[in-house]
């Protein structure tokens, strides 16, 4: 195989590389028609995954929040029950001192319940601002799902309409590269790849680059139809190529 690669004279390399450039092209055309729709989709499940871990954090921050309610209750009632005791220690109270002590202890209590109370008010509230955040998040996923399922459904109908003609215009592209020297093809795949249109081969319109349609001197042109070398654009540095090797009559490419 690597002797029939090397066998392969320019002329035929040119063939095989415009060949190459046509069937890539309807895969481009193809996914063109595809549009944005994988991308649309992506985002769209993106954003959903976003959406649910959000949920997630919120439902932690709401579970923290109780566990600290529930503290703040039991504190609350420690509180109230001690200064209940402390109330009832003041009908037997013995000098100054006890009655001191104990009326210092009621107000430390009573300092303890309206911390306590106002843990509870500031959670509650808090839990309420989050359960919030958590339903507006979940209006958010069921429309966003929505348009997802649809778009999903959308993009389905158009793989299943192309599926089958890009898997055969990828097979066909997979047996002429192997027709090609590696250093040319990597070259090509480079110059597609920078290309805007995705065009590494171009031939020849009215005497004008293909591709970027800057005109070829008289004597490049000839050189292009001799097809003894590989030439490309000065400008783009697209592959040139003869309209009769790419199968366009002369009359055509002027007219293209």
């Amino acid at each position: 195989m690597a002797r029939q690669e090397k066998e392969l004279s320019v002329e035929d390399r040119l063939k095989a590389l415009y060949h190459l450039q046509t069937i890539l092209s309807e895969v481009d055309r193809i996914k063109t028609l595809r549009g944005e729709l994988p991308l649309e989709v992506q985002d769209l499940e993106d954003n959903l995954e976003g959406l649910r871990a959000r949920i997630a954090k919120k439902e932690e921050e709401i579970a923290n929040l109780t566990d600290d309610s529930k503290h703040q209750a039991l504190e609350l009632e420690r509180a109230k029950s001690m200064i209940e005791k402390y109330t009832r220690d003041l009908d037997n109270i013995r000098n100054n001192h006890e009655f001191e002590h104990i009326s210092k202890e009621i107000e430390y209590e009573k300092l303890n319940v309206e911390m306590a109370e106002k843990r509870l008010n500031e959670d509650a509230r808090a839990i309420d601002a989050v359960k919030m955040v958590i339903d507006e998040s979940k209006e958010q996923i069921a429309d966003s799902d929505h348009v997802l399922q649809e778009k999903r459904a959308e993009l389905s109908d158009i793989m299943s309409e192309t599926k089958q003609d890009e898997e055969k215009l990828r097979e066909q592209a997979k047996k002429l590269e192997k027709k090609i020297e590696p250093r040319l093809l990597t070259a090509f795949k480079r110059i597609r790849k920078n290309a805007r249109n995705g065009l590494g081969v171009v031939y020849v319109q009215r005497n004008a680059c293909g591709g970027c349609f800057n005109r070829i001197p008289a004597q490049r042109q000839m050189e292009i139809k001799m097809h003894k070398k590989i030439i490309v654009c000065e400008y783009c540095g697209r592959i040139l190529v003869d309209p009769a090797l790419a199968g366009i009559s002369e009359a055509d490419a002027k007219n293209a």
